[in-house]
């Protein structure tokens, strides 16, 4: 896994531990030779992951729309900053930059990135792997949501097998490893000669 598009709040939450769990994400990220994909704010734990990232040496890659740009909340720091017109091309790009797709806490952008970006692997547009980073269990009642909407059998089991679900910065190396093994069980193209 060359680059992992991390989906979290542009804002800070009310407890400060979420903010640790971000730049501890980043460094991590970072020293495992995995660049960041983000959606290039400086604000909030999206700030906090990319500075974390940089200040260990790590390769971060914003993707934002030009209004967004022109509102001043956009990190100029980072490795690369790519700007786009529309959030349906600033998705599309985060898309095509990243290996897997983990969200860390965040509010209706981080659902609602982390649920296309999984719904286009459950339809077949890509075969990236998909994950939550469960801090204190800040997802747990998404993902018993989740349980009972696939007992009312609108959610095959299969695709909720293939969340890679984990428990906060401890389950950290165990959720990149999930991502990683779900990566190389992807079957490669095979390349003509």
């Amino acid at each position: 896994m060359r680059r992992l598009a991390v989906f979290l709040a542009s804002s800070d939450g009310k407890d400060p531990a979420y903010a640790e769990l971000a730049a501890s994400v980043g460094a991590e990220l970072a020293r495992r030779g995995i660049g960041v994909v983000y959606g290039g704010g400086r604000r909030g734990l999206m700030g906090v992951v990319a500075d974390a990232a940089l200040k260990a040496g790590g390769e971060v890659i914003g993707v934002m729309p030009r209004s967004m740009v022109e509102r001043e909340w956009a990190h100029e720091e980072v490795t690369e900053l790519h700007i786009c017109d529309s959030m349906h091309e600033r998705k599309a790009m985060m898309a095509d930059f990243a290996d897997a797709f983990v969200a860390l806490p965040g509010g209706l952008g981080t659902l609602e990135e982390i649920f296309e970006v999984w719904s286009w692997r459950q339809l077949g547009f890509h075969a990236k792997p998909v994950g939550l980073l469960d801090a204190g269990g800040f997802w747990t009642p998404l993902v018993d949501a989740l349980r009972g909407i696939a007992d009312f059998g609108f959610l095959p089991a299969a695709t909720l097998d293939d969340l890679a679900v984990a428990p906060g910065l401890p389950g950290l190396p165990g959720l990149l490893d999930a991502l990683e093994e779900r990566l190389r069980s992807v079957p490669q193209p095979a390349h003509g000669g």
